[in-house]
């Protein structure tokens, strides 16, 4: 994976749907997807940042995409069942989703957390790209070749002091996948799997470490091939796998 090449018409006729689309990670692959010939939908909170992926994408000669409006930290089933109807009655179908909208919440001990700021951290990071997948099973299974990916992290997969509800939310995100791609495995085309895209240069990590220098990190942009490799067909086989991007 970590030097694939994806073809330029790998992603052409699909159409993708990314949560936290506006910027960081979810921007890059809007317009790495974008430019590999999926019409893309932007799910985001802010109108404005979505706004400019679209006109980046249109600029670029892509697919024209689609912009979703959509706060996950108060959304509940039923609108991810008017998402789901939304994506079928103007597009038809959906053959992907990327899960890269997160919260990082507080780096604190687990004995002095805000119960509050869990209970957000659960509701971004866990609850929506459950409901949001569920919500999307039918249209996914229509699919002839259909992948899910769900972002994760390092401290996801083996948890550090103070990472708290990220840490907790994430390392759920992983055994989700896997349940969600030992159930699909068999009678449908959709394949689950999840990417720690490690450290790179966004606004979360720069949260999370304030005094590392940015430019030592890789950019969104380096990371793609990951994110292309694992939506596209040439990674059909891979299913209820744990990847890194790098």
């Amino acid at each position: 994976m970590k030097d694939y090449l994806a073809p330029a018409d790998l992603l052409k006729g699909r159409t993708i749907l990314i949560t936290g689309a506006g910027d960081g990670i979810g921007r890059a692959a809007a317009l790495s997807f974008a430019k590999h010939g999926a019409s893309v939908i932007l799910l985001g909170r802010t109108v404005r940042k979505l706004e400019q992926v679209y006109d980046e994408i249109e600029q670029a000669g892509g697919p024209q995409p689609a912009i979703y409006p959509m706060n996950l930290e108060g959304t509940t089933s039923d609108d991810y069942q008017v998402l789901a109807e939304t994506i079928e009655k103007q597009l038809g179908k959906l053959d992907g989703i990327l899960h890269n909208a997160a919260f990082l919440g507080s780096l604190t001990p687990l004995d002095q957390y805000n119960l509050e700021l869990w209970s957000r951290v659960m509701q971004i990071n866990l609850h929506a790209p459950y409901l949001l997948t569920r919500a999307c099973l039918p249209l996914l299974k229509k699919s002839k070749d259909a992948s899910v990916i769900f972002t994760s992290s390092d401290v996801g997969r083996k948890g550090e002091a103070y990472w708290g509800a990220y840490a907790v939310s994430n390392a759920a995100v992983e055994n989700l996948s896997q349940v969600f791609a030992d159930e699909l495995e068999i009678n449908t085309n959709i394949r689950v799997n999840t990417i720690d895209p490690g450290a790179v240069r966004t606004i979360m990590r720069s949260r999370a470490f304030p005094g590392e220098d940015p430019n030592t990190l890789p950019l969104a942009d380096d990371i793609m091939h990951a994110y292309l490799y694992l939506m596209g067909s040439d990674s059909k086989d891979v299913n209820g796998q744990a990847l890194s991007a790098q």
